[in-house]
């Protein structure tokens, strides 16, 4: 993979992430991590009598899977993670299988530090159906291209 630089990035580039299946022990280790044993994840007959029907993954584990899952994102000169927002629209649960859709929306070179920018990518995490389940954004600190590439 090669370095993408602010220089290199459009706004309106679309990428898909790599895949990944939801399981009961991304769950349970996730309710280990986090203390966050809330019932709606973790109990199967409280769920019963939820709208869902059955335990749901944790909002906070379907977004921090989607920053982990592999995207053309990834090759960007990040400089740092500078603001992360999420929708939690729609459950997640056991056995599904998930994939990002993120979207260039802005890419802006930094008035005081003409060495970087700053790129806002919109974050949508959708099920194998197509659905999305949670949407927002990311904001990413992003090195130009070296002066030594330009020639």
């Amino acid at each position: 993979m090669s370095t993408l630089y602010l220089d290199d990035i459009e706004p309106g580039a679309v990428y898909l992430s790599t895949r990944v299946t939801m399981t009961e022990t991304h769950i349970v280790l996730f309710a280990g991590l986090t203390g966050d044993f809330n019932p709606l994840h973790m109990d199967a007959e409280a769920a019963k009598a939820t709208p869902f029907g059955r335990p749901i993954a944790h909002g906070m584990l379907g977004h921090a899977m989607s920053t982990g899952m592999r995207s053309t994102v990834d090759d960007f000169a990040i400089l740092a993670f500078l603001e992360t927002r999420r929708r939690f629209v729609g459950p997640v649960m056991a056995g599904d299988t998930l994939q990002v859709e993120a979207e260039v929306l802005e890419v802006r070179p930094s008035a005081s530090k003409p060495d970087r920018g700053v790129v806002r990518v919109a974050m949508r995490l959708k099920k194998q159906d197509g659905v999305t389940v949670q949407d927002g954004e990311d904001t990413f600190l992003v090195a130009r291209r070296p002066a030594e590439d330009l020639s």
